[in-house]
């Protein structure tokens, strides 16, 4: 199944907009999920979302504040290169 190409002419690009908006046609786009994750990588994402939180959880907060003020000056050091 091939789908249109997308008109170069700008009227045709309106009218073909105008039919997409109304459903007489298809959009060319497909949608940005349309890659399938594998487990694997459904896994990993959901243990790092989570780490972050859990990592700062077990921390103090004179170690939080530790690691915040290290990543501060590294964010605002000048590079020499």
């Amino acid at each position: 199944m091939t789908t249109p190409k997308r008109p170069r002419d700008p009227n045709q690009l309106a009218k073909f907009i105008v039919d997409v908006a109304t459903g007489d046609e298809q959009s060319t786009r497909q949608p940005e999920n349309a890659v399938p994750i594998s487990p694997a990588t459904e896994f990993a994402r959901r243990g790092g979302l989570k780490g972050g939180r859990a990592r700062a959880e077990s921390m103090s907060a004179e170690e939080r504040s530790r690691i915040a003020r290290q990543a501060a000056t590294a964010r605002w050091r000048k590079d020499d290169g």
